[in-house]
């Protein structure tokens, strides 16, 4: 260990210490009795004090960069009040020895500030008292109060805007956990100066309190424990109680000062010295007129001549002197760089980047995304991401949550890639109750994820129901449809690139092997979202991948790999389908239609099929479906893998829910039982 380090393993536990003995020993003060000297010394490390807390007020660029002073401010109030008591102690039990009985300090004070005389010193004291209580302290004071007001008022929508911007990808979570921490901070910090301002309050009518105590006991010592005359007894005692409190509320008064500056203060990105000279002495014009005014007025008999005429002239040399700087500054500026300017005025920075999935919501939704209001909307949505992505595999982005005042109230909208896909209406206090009892009157509603349908009712009509939603879970659920709809727009180069590295990092050499030695990475990731756009899932990339980098090499054709791929992840397609039967109730293509298809694909394939025919299956599958789901049966139509692309889109574009799986996918172990036939309808 380094001599650095053993000293800073010593220097680490009294820092620990510091603060409750310095404590211990502000309170020991007011009971053990102290030598003129140590009084000395307190006092001037007293003023000392009072002198750095206001240099810090000032140098702080932000009321947080001095978030400890409301404590600061309770233990110099608590300091002076000690010295106040040691000191009048001293002069209660010395005073009759001279002006040095509670030492130079206050002598010092008694004789120099006032003269010598305490009439004199118990105006000023008071006049100091008045600024301290009635402007500064009460100015601070309400200032603190109306800034902890705000700063609680305005705190869920910052925390709103932190929530958005964490869900957005704006900040991580280590930045959004620091900004929380900041919030928190601020809150704190001016609640406890709206009560840490009462002591600067107290304190001042506690120093008018202990100086008449003192003046009162001095003078009543004197006079009938001292034998001293009224007159005399007044001037020694009054003047050791003006020097104690004066040497006590010139410490506060810079207190109170430093109290006010920083919390009247903005957030500058200077210190309050440069913003005030650059804010109130940076504009030459109003240099220029107050200097002439001032001209004016000495030139006028019977004023001042010198004063006003010397100010003026100053202000004047220093409006010029401001123009002057100004100017030089334009000048020195080259034309070139000025042009430049012109032409850089607007940039691809200034173009913000489409998000891929945004939500907005009306003003009576905001609520829902509130965390301090018990708002559960995001965590609905991070719920529905998190298990979208152990379902299918696949990350979605970052979601943009926001506000639209152009929205209804109870509205929201859901956006892909800057374009509205639905539109949707939620009634905050009411839950949607699916399949309700007719019994039950309310508005229609349904749900976005399975297409069930229910009524909103009020929230206590709804209890204990276990089909009830809130409208935060619509939402969420209404997301959650959309990104499963267009799941295969959300796999974009950058989310492939993250899935990759995660598979390199699990079995290294594996991705090497297939891109960019086998295949493209365009064309994986065309395959990847042929996969997820069929609602198959992609986690095992593995077993994708290895198949890739065994079939790549024989063939490039995009559709011919994915149907390469389905066959290779049929268990896990077959599974996901029919929920480990070992029956498999399937629908089959009629001869007919078969044969159909066959003869109008031809050699060019899905491109010949006519409208007609198209239509005419879309009408069968649906006849079909409707017949298997009746029997208790998944929706799963069987056909020959030629077939199988053709059939799926042509089903997917006519948005029948029915999945298509091809005689490849279907394990050995498995037993097909056809249930239904696909028939042209008549």
């Amino acid at each position: 260990m380094s001599a650095a380090q053993g000293s800073l393993a010593w220097v680490q536990p009294v820092g620990r210490l510091a603060g409750p003995v310095l404590v211990l020993l502000i309170l020991a003060m007011m009971v053990l009795p102290l030598p003129p000297v140590a009084l000395d010394v307190l006092f001037t490390c007293n003023i000392a004090l009072a002198m750095i807390v206001l240099l810090v007020s000032l140098n702080a660029s932000r009321p947080l960069d001095f978030s400890v002073f409301p404590t600061v401010l309770l233990l110099t109030t608590l300091l002076r009040l000690s010295l106040n008591v040691a000191s009048v102690r001293l002069v209660l039990m010395q005073g009759q020895t001279g002006p040095a009985a509670a030492g130079k300090v206050i002598e010092s004070f008694g004789n120099f500030l006032v003269g010598g005389n305490y009439a004199v010193g118990l105006v000023v004291f008071v006049i100091l008292v008045i600024i301290n209580f009635v402007v500064i302290t009460r100015g601070a004071g309400r200032i603190a109060e109306v800034a902890a007001r705000f700063t609680l008022d305005s705190l869920p929508g910052k925390q709103l805007a932190i929530d958005a911007d964490l869900n957005a990808g704006f900040v991580n979570e280590q930045e959004a956990r620091g900004r929380r921490a900041d919030l928190a901070k601020e809150s704190d910090f001016y609640g406890a100066m709206d009560g840490a301002s009462k002591f600067v309050r107290g304190d001042a009518v506690a120093g008018i309190i202990i100086m008449a105590v003192n003046l009162v006991g001095g003078v009543s010592l004197g006079l009938f424990q001292y034998g001293m005359g009224i007159a005399e007894a007044f001037n020694r005692y009054g003047l050791l109680t003006v020097g104690d409190g004066l040497v006590a509320q010139i410490p506060a008064l810079i207190i109170s000062t430093s109290a006010g500056i920083v919390v009247s203060r903005a957030t500058y990105a200077q210190d309050l010295s440069r913003e005030f000279l650059l804010q109130v002495f940076g504009r030459p014009q109003t240099l220029y007129v107050a200097g002439a005014v001032l001209a004016f007025l000495g030139l006028l008999p019977g004023t001042p001549h010198l004063a006003f005429l010397l100010v003026g002239a100053l202000l004047l040399a220093a409006g010029q002197w401001q123009q002057s700087g100004t100017r030089r500054a334009v000048e020195e500026e080259e034309i070139p760089e000025a042009e430049e300017d012109a032409l850089a005025e607007v940039t691809w920075d200034d173009v913000p980047p489409v998000d891929v999935l945004a939500l907005e919501v009306g003003y009576r939704l905001i609520p829902l995304l509130d965390r301090q209001r018990d708002g559960i909307l995001l965590q609905r949505i991070t719920e529905g991401r998190r298990r979208f992505a152990l379902e299918m595999g696949v990350v979605v982005p970052p979601i943009r949550v926001r506000d639209n005042l152009q929205l209804k109230p109870n509205q929201y909208r859901i956006t892909l890639k800057g374009v509205e896909m639905v539109r949707g209406e939620v009634y905050p206090g009411r839950v949607l109750v699916l399949d309700a009892e007719e019994e039950y009157s309310g508005k229609a509603g349904h749900d976005p994820l399975t297409g069930t349908f229910g009524l909103w009712l009020p929230e206590e009509d709804a209890q204990g129901d276990e089909a009830a939603l809130l409208p935060a879970d619509i939402i969420a659920r209404h997301m959650e449809a959309v990104y499963r709809a267009h799941a295969g727009e959300l796999l974009g180069r950058s989310e492939l690139a993250q899935l990759l590295e995660s598979v390199t990092r699990s079995t290294p050499g594996l991705v090497e092997e297939v891109v960019p030695r086998v295949l493209s990475l365009s064309l994986v990731q065309g395959l990847l979202q042929n996969l997820v756009n069929e609602g198959v899932s992609i986690r095992d990339v593995r077993t994708i991948l290895e198949t890739l980098a065994a079939q790549g090499a024989r063939t490039q054709n995009l559709e011919e790999l994915t149907e390469t791929v389905r066959a290779a992840l049929g268990r896990a397609i077959v599974d996901r389908l029919f929920e480990g039967a070992e029956t498999l109730h399937v629908i089959a293509l009629s001869d007919a239609v078969e044969v159909r298809l066959l003869k109008e694909m031809g050699e060019e394939g899905e491109a010949l099929i006519s409208p007609q025919l198209s239509e005419a299956i879309i009408e069968g599958a649906q006849v079909a479906l409707g017949e298997q789901m009746e029997e208790g049966y998944p929706g799963v139509l069987l056909v020959q893998p030629s077939l199988r692309p053709v059939v799926s889109r042509i089903l997917r574009r006519g948005q029948v829910g029915m999945a298509v799986i091809s005689f490849a996918e279907v394990p050995l172990e498995k037993t097909v039982e056809i249930s239904n036939e696909l028939r042209l309808a008549a």
